[in-house]
Parts: structure tokens; sequence; C-alpha cells
């Protein structure tokens, strides 16, 4: 795939001040800002390198970075802190042009009051404990979606917080240049996978197409076998291959291949397909979709292009974070008395990023759609924090709801099961966790994702104007139902 990596975005760190203090106190919050900007970059917290930009010090000052901003293809976002005292009307016209995710630090150079040193020089310099709150309150007035991250700014919490952020705006940044490749249709009568394409790309950005199933057969037809070759080799350097179906294993290889060459031909960074619509493709693409899946790419199976984008965004947002994110579906429940999990998988299309050992080809019939066994890879999900998430259309609007799960180890071998497998415990507990996901209209397609956050993700919704709902320890029906309401009233009046 080819996209710059996540650690080429840098974030602007913006201090205001102005003219009152005189050059010499200007010359030391320079100085303060350089030494913070080279903490953070060292701790190696960070996902992306913050850059000192400016103290801006006027409104066309104030202006012309957001300008500058705006059209800095690697600036991801800028990063506010006012060390000293900046009259937040200097920064309406610059704030009214922003298009970047915006993040108001809230921190001071020092971390202690020096007792015996403490002069009005030195209240004079160190006013961010006052001059932030002025700067806050022109977001509010202006309500302007932004971040607000409070405390020390060499405190770990900050870092991470601060991290997680510009994830993030990577995230929301690379949404509106994300493309999705519909190889055929829905599954017809399906619901969930519907929604308005327009109305995603005005929003969010994504330009979702589609291609007739025809347009990659004809790609399939062209595939070498040499090509075919190298596909086979990098399976078997990654993968266990258990099975003495070879040429089954290779028209996996060869459907991988056209869909890799369609995808970097478009751009595209995500694709759906659906067993409903295969035309003369042999088999269902298994092994070929898991690992483009594990390559970054994003996909939706039945044609869910929503789940397939997230998917996409979600790894690109946690990239380098190493826990693994794939597509998901619940599918049956265990429902042992104290003990209920569900188990999570799909028909074949688990990405392998988040497998407990190495990830086993096999080849079995798929029992659905009327073509050959398909090769997929067979494995167990690692244990592990995690959260599912759903994008789902409810028409003008879009939400996206996160629930807080624990992933843990299958407690049955099920070894009939030919496909990989994961099991959760979701939290307040599956039965309540089940009706809350119900009630937000969460589909049965999900991403499941051990890297991002509840607060990331919340972050991005901010950024995107989107809705967010979040089910967690804390969650109740009678606190949905009034979030829902709430939120029903709230997007109407937008």
């Amino acid at each position: 795939m080819d996209r710059k990596p996540i650690g080429a975005y840098e974030f602007w760190f913006v201090v205001g001040s102005q003219f009152l203090y005189g050059p010499e106190t200007l010359a030391q919050v320079a100085s303060h800002a350089e030494q913070m900007v080279e903490g953070l970059n060292s701790s190696g917290i960070l996902p992306a390198k913050v850059v000192y930009r400016a103290t801006v010090k006027t409104p066309q000052e104030i202006e012309l970075c957001v300008r500058e901003a705006n059209y800095a293809e690697t600036c991801a976002g800028i990063i506010t802190w006012m060390h000293t005292f900046s009259p937040s009307k200097m920064w309406i016209n610059g704030l009214n042009l922003l298009q970047k995710p915006y993040c108001h630090l809230h921190t001071q150079f020092n971390r202690t009051i020096p007792d015996t040193e403490i002069d009005m020089d030195f209240m004079n310099l160190n006013q961010s404990a006052h001059g932030d709150r002025e700067h806050a309150f022109i977001a509010a007035r202006m309500r302007i979606g932004r971040k607000i991250i409070t405390g020390f700014w060499e405190d770990a919490q900050v870092r991470q917080s601060l991290g997680s952020w510009m994830r993030s705006a990577i995230g929301a940044v690379e949404s509106r240049k994300l493309k999705v490749i519909r190889f055929g249709d829905n599954m017809r009568n399906v619901a969930v996978t519907e929604g308005d394409k327009v109305g995603v790309q005005m929003q969010l950005g994504w330009q979702v197409n589609t291609w007739g199933v025809g347009d990659l057969v004809r790609e399939l037809e062209t595939v070498t076998e040499a090509e075919v070759d190298t596909q086979m080799q990098a399976y078997r350097d990654t993968y266990e291959l258990v099975t003495k179906e070879v040429e089954t294993v290779r028209y996996q290889a060869r459907e991988e291949v056209a869909m890799r060459r369609f995808l970097e031909r478009e751009g595209a960074q995500a694709f759906s397909n659906t067993f409903e619509d295969l035309q003369q493709m042999r088999q269902l693409p298994g092994l070929a979709s898991q690992d483009l899946m594990k390559e970054g790419y994003g996909y939706g199976g039945e044609g869910d292009w929503k789940v397939s984008a997230m998917t996409s965004l979600i790894k690109r947002m946690t990239e380098g974070m190493g826990g693994g994110t794939s597509f998901m579906e619940d599918y049956t429940y265990h429902l042992e008395k104290g003990n209920e999990l569900s188990l999570g998988a799909h028909m074949l299309e688990i990405c392998p990023s988040i497998s407990a050992d190495k990830a086993r080809i096999e080849v079995h019939a798929l029992g659905i759609g009327g073509k050959e066994p398909p090769a997929r890879l067979v494995f167990e999900g690692h244990p592990g924090k995690a959260v599912l998430v759903s994008l789902v259309d409810m028409g003008g609007r879009v939400r996206l709801i996160v629930n807080d799960i624990e992933v843990v180890k299958p407690i049955f071998r099920m070894p009939k099961l030919p496909v990989a497998r994961v099991m959760w415990r979701p939290e307040p507990d599956l039965n309540m966790a089940s009706h809350l996901w119900m009630l937000a209209g969460g589909a049965h397609h999900a991403v499941l994702s051990y890297d991002a956050t509840a607060e990331m993700l919340e972050d991005w919704c901010e950024i995107m104007a989107i809705e967010f709902v979040h089910i967690n320890r804390d969650s109740t029906v009678a606190s949905m139902k009034q979030q829902l309401f709430l939120s029903d009233l709230a997007w109407k009046l937008r």
C-alpha cells in the first residue's frame, strides 16, 4: 500500500502571547516552547513529530499560521498553548479559518511555584493558568470542537493523551482521503450494510464506488504464474500451510494479486464484496482478503463498505501499536450463567494481525455461495482489552458505537469450526451490552481493535462532527435511552 507512514505527519505547536511583555519575555517564551517540544518528541510516546511553529502575538500572525497549517500536507493538526496572556479576540479570524484538528494543551513550563524566587517578572512570564482560560473561552463561544488536555507536560498521562489525540487527528486527515472499492453490490435484503454514500463523502470524505465483479475477473485472467509463485512464497513465509490442496491456495494467491492491483491502481485503502455476487470467480476471497487486511487494507463482508472504511481508518490510527485490528462479527453466544461470552468470527475474513499464534492456511467447504471450498486462515484471537466499533447510518447522520470488551482465550477447542475465532466478554456484561448495542442500532458487523480506545475514537468523532455512543462498565438501559433521546433532539437542530 503506497501511503506515507504515520510518523511522516507533524503537529504544529503554536504558542499565544502579545507584545505587551517586551522582547526579553518573548524570547523566554520561545525558549520554553522549544524545550517542551524537544521533551515531547524525545518521550517515545507520541506517534508523530511536534514542531514548534511560532509564538503568535497579533491577529495577522495567527491567521497566517492557520492558513499555512491548512495547506501544509504534512500538518495533521495544531496544538495551542497560552504561555502568557493572548487576548482571545485576536484568535477569532484565525479559528474561523481553521480546517485542521485542534488541541488545546493547558499546561505550564514549570512544575512548581519557586517559593523564594517568585516575583512579578515570573508572574508575567508564567500566565497559562489564566492565559489558557482566556483562550478556551473563545473556542467555547465560537463552538469550535477541540481536544482539551490538562496537566504537566512532562507527565506520562498528558503525553499519552496527546499521543492518542494525534492518532485521532491523523485518522481524520486520512478519512478525507479514503477510497473504498465495492466489488459488486451489497448482500440482498440486508439493511445495515446500506447507507448514504453521498452524505458520508460530504461529512467524512470517503469516496465509495462500485466496480463490477466482471472487472475483477478480467484482472484475475491477467495474473501470471510468476506473480502467483511470489505470493505463495509470501504465504509460506508468514503462515503455516497445513493443506495438500495447493491449487486451491494458489487461486487465493491469484485473487490477492488481482485485488491488490485494483486497489493500488485506484488509490483505494478498503474494499468490500459479497458471496452472492462472485460471477465467474471460483472462490470467495478468504485468505486473499485476510492477507490484504494484514497489510492495512480495510475489508467489509456482504458489501458492508462502512465497516470496511472503519477497519482501514482504525488500522491507520493505530499503526505501529501491535495489538491488531480486524473486521469482526458477533456469531453466537455462550450463555453459561456467570460466564456469558460472545464468539466472534466470519465465514472467512478475520485479520491475522489479532492472532495469538501463527495462523494456519486450511481449505474447507464454505456451505453457502455455491463455489469451490476456499482457502482461509484459521487461528484464535489473543487475550486482552479491546473495543468493538460499529458505524451506522441513522438517516441524515452517522453514529459511531463503541463497546469496551475483554478478549479471552476461547474456553473450547472447537476442532470442527474451520474459521478464525475470537471470544470476548463485553462490558458491563453480555446481556446488558447486547441490549445497549441494539438500542443504539449497532450493526452485526464491527471492527475489533486491541489498540484503539474509546477516547481515541471519541476524539475522532469530535473532529469529524459525528455522533458518539460509548458502552462501558457504567452503562445502563436508562442512561442509554436518555442519551439517544437527547442526541436525536440535538441532531435535528443541527
